[in-house]
């Protein structure tokens, strides 16, 4: 199976979906770890990927989505963004809202 085709599987089979630099529960950079928190807060059951465990994926995922850094977030297949737009998107209460819009249940709503 070739990367991309890794990339599709774990994004069909997850609604949220976090490309990050560590692990969910060890984040290894602080913009992973910020999307972590927002992720956590919100209560949302999410897939974390550690794209440093393989050059592979760290590079696959900058190509399937054409951005160049890392973390990525995928709702419902959907590329969201990076830590500055998944920060940006959940202050305003954009993100929330994604989330309910393709439904995947949000705890807080703060």
């Amino acid at each position: 199976m070739g990367i991309e085709q890794f990339i599709d599987n774990e994004l069909k089979s997850n609604d949220v979906v976090l490309f990050m630099k560590g692990t969910p529960q060890f984040p290894q950079c602080g913009f992973s770890g910020q999307v972590v928190q927002i992720l956590d807060h919100l209560g949302v059951p999410y897939k974390g990927l550690n794209v440093l465990e393989s050059n592979d994926l760290r590079d696959g995922i900058k190509a399937y989505s054409n951005w160049p850094t890392v973390p990525q977030l995928y709702v419902k297949g959907e590329f969201v963004g990076g830590c500055d737009i998944v920060r940006e998107m959940f202050q305003a209460g954009e993100l929330q809202q994604t989330l309910k819009d393709k439904g995947v249940a949000v705890k807080q709503t703060a």
